[in-house]
């Protein structure tokens, strides 16, 4: 029998300051919001960024 696929989506990390989408991730469905501290290229400092789906 067949193993059965994952289910994963692809999400943004999107910037809280500025609001620009600067990276992207695979994620299993139904796991908890990411909110890590990423590096913002158009401020050129590391800022708080949230997931959010396409």
């Amino acid at each position: 029998m067949a193993k059965k696929k994952k289910i994963v989506e692809i999400l943004h990390m999107v910037c809280k300051e500025t609001g620009n989408h600067n990276y992207t991730i695979r994620k299993k469905r139904g796991e908890n919001k990411l909110e890590l501290m990423k590096y913002c290229p158009a401020l050129r400092k590391h800022t708080l960024h949230v997931e959010k789906r396409k």
